[in-house]
């Protein structure tokens, strides 16, 4: 058992206008199952990759401990090759034995290890890199974003494979994988940082209490300091009024006065200056402890969708029709019929590689929005109704390229609306003048769905929108969904996104 002591670490990335960290201080134990939380672009990967020693910062990270990470880098060479081949790359002394006792805990057979990498699906490549890395003995384990584009079947397996592990961080904004897999949770707060026991819903309670407390001792404050500025307001209206009597009364209007009260009028306006002056330091004192509350709470904002009625109910439907692409595979779909209704939602579900984006591509190919036809119908038929606008999220960010500007006159987005939004999905100004390609993958998939919340839509098609993206965002868009509930198809292996938001759930 090692501790890794983090003190005053301070980085920031070369030509940027903000720290990541400033001066953050705290200590874990390598024995933890630590959950890593925080909204997207607030330094996850970037500490993990501090942690490895990629970056250069001021302040000290002092441990003993031996890092590995996860995922590995997998060259297009290595592609082609059987994973045996290359595990000693990835992993300096890793024993093939081991490997494939690992591989067991994960529900595989050990014959992946001697199949060509690229023919694996995203589920088995998971599986045997996880099998890599756990097949140490004493490395601290950090593992970045484990379940993206896992189906649900597969997400179970790695869930209670991590379960039974120890000494890891874990990056995921994964809620349920979270809960099942951690007994600690390090937190990328928006001003602090903290250290917690627990798993995340234990975290996520005692947030949630902590926010109203503050919420409700900032309302206090608020009512003080109006006090208070009335308070103020009056005294040095009084004090003023008898400064600029110079006897201390007006001769005119008070002529029974006598002239010895001037000393006591101007006794009385001194106190009462001194008073003011009390009310203000006050007054300072209270706005101060007022800014250091809700420093940490989260008010997300309240998303705007805008869908479109079409005239008629059903608006795609598709009859016993094989689906493959163009390049000569097989049909990846056979006899599959669908039809989606106005108001529905409805999600596609299965494990990797049964169909679901090839069934979306050929939508967007009858409906015309796709810009390169890669998939064919080769028998049945599927129809969109006419006129149909389309509102597509891909699940693929690596297009994204050059900056927000460009990006908007291409896809034909106003600009300002656009900015707005991704102010409300907690995208700082700073980003802006960043290339897309300089964003983090959850900051990238965040211009997606904001470019796809400011188009309005008869349909929107969403294709795994909620990888990389943080908790808090989650919960911004279940919220809109469920206010304005668009027509959509979704492929998501959200288990909790799902039950949310589905009204119907389609097998393939």
């Amino acid at each position: 058992m090692a501790q890794i002591n983090v003190t005053n670490l301070t980085y920031c990335y070369e030509g940027s206008f903000d720290n990541i960290f400033e001066n953050v201080s705290f200590c874990i134990d390598t024995n933890w199952k630590l959950g890593f939380i925080g909204r997207n672009g607030k330094g996850k990967t970037t500490f993990l990759n501090i942690l490895l020693g990629k970056y250069e910062y001021s302040g000290t990270v002092a441990t003993s401990t031996v890092f590995d990470y996860f995922p590995y880098q997998i060259t297009d060479q290595e592609m082609k090759m059987c994973a045996s081949e290359f595990l000693e790359r990835i992993k300096p002394g890793c024993e093939e034995w081991r490997v494939i006792c690992e591989l067991g805990g994960l529900n595989v057979l050990p014959e992946l290890l001697y199949r060509p990498f690229y023919q694996l699906s995203h589920g088995e490549r998971t599986k045997v890199l996880l099998a890599v890395l756990f097949s140490g003995d004493n490395d601290f384990l950090l593992i970045d974003e484990p379940t993206n584009h896992l189906d649900q079947e597969a997400r179970e397996i790695v869930k209670y494979y991590l379960a039974e592990k120890k000494g890891f961080i874990l990056v995921s904004h994964d809620w349920d994988l979270l809960d099942v897999c951690i007994d600690h949770v390090l937190v990328l707060n928006r001003k602090t940082i903290e250290v917690q026991s627990g798993n995340f819903s234990s975290w996520w309670e005692n947030k949630m209490r902590k926010d109203r407390f503050e919420k409700t001792e900032n309302e206090k404050h608020i009512k003080e300091i109006e006090s208070l500025k009335k308070a103020v307001d009056k005294s040095g209206r009084w004090a003023l009024k008898s400064e600029n009597s110079k006897i201390g009364y007006d001769p005119v209007k008070e002529h029974d006065r006598s002239i010895s009260t001037r000393s006591y009028i101007g006794a009385k306006t001194k106190k009462m200056q001194k008073k003011v002056k009390q009310y203000e330091r006050r007054m300072e004192r209270e706005i101060m402890e007022k800014e250091g509350l809700l420093k940490d709470v989260e008010n997300p904002a309240a998303l705007k969708l805008y869908p479109m009625t079409y005239h008629k109910e059903c608006l795609i439907t598709c009859k016993d029709a094989a689906i493959g692409y163009m390049d000569g595979r097989k049909d990846i779909l056979k006899n599959f019929s669908f039809e989606l209704m106005q108001g529905e939602r409805v999600f596609l579900h299965g494990e990797n590689g049964c169909g679901k984006s090839t069934f979306i591509k050929a939508v967007l190919s009858v409906g015309e929005k796709e810009r390169e036809k890669t998939v064919e119908i080769s028998e049945g038929e599927m129809q969109v109704g006419a006129g149909l606008t389309i509102s597509y999220i891909n699940q693929d960010t690596s297009f994204l390229k050059g900056d927000i500007q460009t990006y908007c006159e291409k896809e034909g987005l106003k600009e300002s609306l656009f900015f707005a939004l991704l102010r409300q999905l907690d995208l700082e100004r700073v980003q802006f003048a960043k290339h897309l390609e300089d964003f983090s993958e959850g900051q990238k998939k965040k211009v997606l769905i904001a470019s796809s919340l400011i188009t309005p839509a008869h349909v929107y098609i969403w294709d795994e929108p909620l990888n990389y993206i943080d908790v808090f965002s989650r919960m911004q868009i279940e919220e809109l969904l469920l206010k304005y509930q668009p027509t959509m198809i979704v492929v998501d292996h959200d288990i909790r996104f799902k039950e949310k938001i589905a009204t119907r759930v389609v097998e393939l």
